[in-house]
């Protein structure tokens, strides 16, 4: 018997990265998983790409009624959600007297926001359907830390670890159990973007500072959206029966809590 046999996920911005790392691991171990992205078009791609237990789902969580019609979609073709994995995310960097209030909202929108009314409407689902479900948020290592020109990113992770905190306790009395993962530096498109912002403001050629970063990592590489599998099929899964409200590192010895 597989994990997830018979389990219903839904991953938000699962068409691409780590997002889609989970979802093709939780259909080898027996979910059916909406690819929920904003990229209506590559998550279908995604889906087909993965099988028939997945499929594509429009989703974007800066907004309430998609966030709801995203979910009632899984109710229907699933017959309810058993896993929430919040994945969806942006990056933005600037110094302090740089920070503009257009992108400090567009972050706190889709990494905030986005995770909280995405753990509500899923919590709800739940306790409809009687079902002990798990929701599973991504946060980071950026935040476990302030960094000199990522203070909104960092804020932004930082209230996920705390909404996993205080999410976790308030839904496990309804059998959810609520945790997060924490990554470090993980090489992809998302880290390609990352590196050419601080080419742009420490005045570095493209592809050094993602050098620097995965030489400083203890284990001696950046991670990969593979590295975070196991510890995502763990929180979606009955060994993590016992496990509340707690963020986990997974980032090769970057940071230790």
């Amino acid at each position: 018997m597989k994990r997830l046999d018979g389990k219903s996920a839904l991953i938000t911005g699962s068409a691409r990265g780590i997002g889609r790392a989970f979802a093709e691991a939780y259909v080898r171990e027996g979910a059916t998983v909406a690819i929920a992205d904003i990229d209506m078009e590559r998550a279908e791609r995604t889906a087909a790409e993965i099988g028939d237990n997945a499929y594509a789902v429009a989703l974007d969580v800066t907004d309430q009624a998609s966030i709801d019609a995203a979910v009632a979609a899984v109710e229907a073709r699933a017959g309810g959600l058993d896993i929430l994995v919040n994945n969806a995310a942006i990056f933005d960097l600037a110094p302090i007297v740089d920070i503009t209030r257009e992108s400090y909202e567009r972050v706190f929108a889709i990494n905030v926001s986005g995770t909280l009314f995405m753990m509500q409407a899923a919590a709800k689902s739940m306790i409809a359907g009687n079902r002990r479900g798990r929701i599973v948020n991504m946060a980071s290592q950026a935040g476990r830390r302030g960094e000199p020109l990522v203070a909104v990113y960092c804020a932004s992770k930082a209230a996920v670890i705390s909404l996993t905190q205080s999410a976790g306790l308030n839904l496990v009395r309804h059998g959810i159990n609520v945790n997060a993962i924490a990554p470090g530096v993980v090489d992809g498109e998302h880290w390609d973007g990352v590196d050419a912002l601080f080419a742009q403001y420490e005045n570095r050629p493209r592809g050094e500072k993602k050098r620097l970063a995965g030489a400083e990592v203890p284990y001696g590489r950046m991670g990969t959206a593979d590295d975070l599998v196991g510890m995502a099929i763990f929180l979606a899964g009955p060994e993590s029966e016992y496990v509340v409200a707690q963020t986990y590192n997974v980032d090769g010895g970057n940071w230790m809590s």
